[in-house]
Formats: C-alpha cells, sequence, structure tokens
C-alpha cells in the first residue's frame, strides 16, 4: 500500500522547474503579532517556555539515560518522544523569538523548506512514537506474561524505526509538494514559522492539488496512529474493567494516564488546525492555535510524564540524592 506520493520523473522536473521560476528567495515571517506593546512581554514569555521546554527533555532524556530502572521500553519511547519534542522546539521556538526582537525576520528560501522539512519529520514521528507508547501500554496491561518477548529491544527498535521511516515518508511528502509551488511578488508569511497553509496561501500557481496532498498525508497519519491507539486503549479499558480489585484497575490505569493526556493534548491541537480548510479556519487563528502543539505540548510533555509517574520521580530523587552525597564527601 502506498501512503505518501514522492515527486519524482516529471513531477520532480516540474519542481526544480518551479523553484527556478520563483522570483522569491527570501520569505519575511510575520509572526504572532505587530503590536509594538506585545513584543517583549510575548518574547519574555516564549523564552521561558523554550528555557522550560530544553531544561524538562533533556533533563528527562539524561534521567533516563543515568538509570538502569527505567530501562525499559515504555522509558526507551518516551526517552525518543522527548529527543523528538526538543528537536521539534529548537527548528521552531529560536525563530519565532527573533520576530519578537528584530524588525525584520526574514528567512532565506531553502531555509523555509529546510524548517518545513524538519518540521513535519517530528510532527509525524511524535505522532508514532505516541502510537507505539500506546502498544507498548497494551502489551504491559493485557498480556503481561509474554511482556519481555513482545516488547524485546529487537522489537523496539524496529518500532522506532518504522516511527522515522514515516515521519521521513511525510516529510518528503509535504516539502516534495510545496517545493513546486511557484512565489512570485508577495514573501510575507503570515505565521510564526514556515508552516504548509501560509506557503500555500502565498503561492501563484494554483494550490489545489497541493492542498490535496496535505489533506491526503495528514488524513493518512492521523488515521493510522489513530486506528492504533483507539484499537489498544479499547483492548487495555476491556482488560482494566475485568479486574475485580479497586486497586489493580488503578494501578493499570494509572501506567497508561500520562500518555492518554499526552495523545489528546497532541492530537487534538493538531487535527484542529490541519483538519480544516482556511474558509473556516483563519490564518491569524490557526498560528495562534498552533502555538499549543508546537510549544505548548513539547514543554508539558516532559512535566506530565515526571509529575504522574512514581518511577520518575523516584530516579530523579536518587540522582539528586547520589550528587549530594558526592558534594558532602
Amino acid at each position: 500500500m502506498v501512503l505518501f506520493s514522492f515527486p519524482h520523473g516529471p513531477g520532480f522536473l516540474q519542481g526544480r522547474m518551479a523553484a527556478e521560476n520563483s522570483s522569491v528567495t527570501e520569505f519575511i515571517l510575520a509572526g504572532l503579532t505587530d503590536q509594538p506593546g506585545l513584543q517583549i512581554p510575548l518574547f519574555l514569555l516564549f523564552l521561558g517556555f523554550y528555557v522550560v521546554t530544553v531544561v524538562g527533555n533533556l533533563g528527562l532524556i539524561t534521567l533516563i539515560g543515568l538509570n538502569s530502572r527505567l530501562h525499559t521500553p515504555m522509558y526507551f519511547f518516551l526517552f525518543n518522544l522527548s529527543l523528538i519534542d526538543f528537536c521539534y522546539s529548537t527548528t521552531i521556538t529560536p525563530k519565532m523569538l527573533m520576530s519578537f526582537v528584530s524588525r525584520k525576520n526574514s528567512i532565506l528560501h531553502a531555509g523555509c523548506l529546510t524548517q518545513l522539512f524538519f518540521f513535519c519529520f517530528f510532527v509525524i514521528s511524535e505522532s508514532f512514537v505516541l502510537s507505539a507508547m500506546a502498544y507498548d501500554c497494551y502489551v504491559a496491561i493485557c498480556k503481561p506474561l509474554v511482556y519481555t518477548v513482545s516488547m524485546s529491544p529487537k522489537v523496539c527498535l524496529l518500532l522506532l524505526l518504522g516511527v522515522y521511516v514515516m515521519g521521513f515518508s511525510g516529510a518528503m511528502a509535504h516539502t516534495g509538494s510545496i517545493v513546486s509551488l511557484i512565489f512570485c511578488a508577495d514573501n510575507l508569511i503570515n505565521h510564526f514559522l514556515c508552516d504548509i497553509p501560509p506557503l500555500l496561501e502565498l503561492a501563484c500557481n494554483s494550490s489545489s492539488v497541493h492542498e490535496l496532498v496535505v489533506f491526503i498525508v495528514v488524513t493518512t497519519v492521523i488515521g493510522m496512529v489513530t486506528v492504533t491507539i483507539s484499537i489498544s486503549y479499547a483492548l487495555i479499558l476491556s482488560s482494566i474493567l475485568r479486574i475485580h480489585s479497586t486497586e489493580g484497575r488503578s494501578k493499570a490505569f494509572s501506567t497508561c494516564s500520562s500518555h492518554i493526556i499526552v495523545v489528546f493534548l497532541f492530537f487534538g491541537s493538531g487535527a484542529f488546525v490541519y483538519l480544516k480548510p482556511p474558509s473556516v479556519l483563519p490564518l491569524d487563528q490557526g498560528k495562534v492555535s498552533s502555538l499549543f502543539y508546537t510549544i505548548v505540548v513539547p514543554m508539558l510533555n516532559p512535566l506530565i510524564y515526571s509529575l504522574r509517574n512514581k518511577d520518575v520521580k523516584a530516579a530523579l530523587r536518587k540522582t539528586l540524592g547520589k550528587n549530594n552525597f558526592l558534594r558532602k564527601k
């Protein structure tokens, strides 16, 4: 089954000609607002968000790496989720912060396409990592006796390989589609990043085919991930309802509660932006909605998994305790 279409043959040549015929060599990112009084407060706010995102995700990556108790499939995927969130946020936030302190926040045509590629790569990869984590929860709760076999290191690595292959494929499909657009005089992107909807709005040539590509890729990714997560949690719920003790049910539910919260935050905000046509969701409203899954969700993920997870809190106390002991010595 072909899930993503790649530009090749005549389509590739058409994209190359489009890039050569385009008169735009750089774009201007409009940012969130043009009101001078809001620039510094917003800069400080989002700088704070970025610092929390970097410290939280790198801290969780370090914690998982240093503690052997966390070397399990669940934390293997959480390690990669934090890595993706860190890279994802770093692809977007520094450039957005520049729009608050510089008069002209420009980005080269090639730089814009590069940002778009990595943005798509990390977003799609995160979607499939969350899907793999749902499967891990299903095996842990519904098939605990065969968990070590079903989630062996080899299986985990294959799942992770699939995650990044899907991320790369989706990013290539989106970026390849945008490359074939022709941009004429207008180079002001009404957004804080090089996202697909504002780039389609600037194109001189017809963007209907490209909108169709976006819709197909997004619905394919969300469809595959939604089916995997829905089936996993339907089976998990069925298994939890068969547990007679209240303590057992509570323990089983707590295993996946953090993941459920993250899934709803990420997919809810993403679907709201990309599965609605521009006529229903104007760009000004769309870029505000985009803030949630591009800036806020990567910041919240490590907080949700650390504050609601006993193993992570215990590992953190143990690591901090070791550091204090070494200092005293």
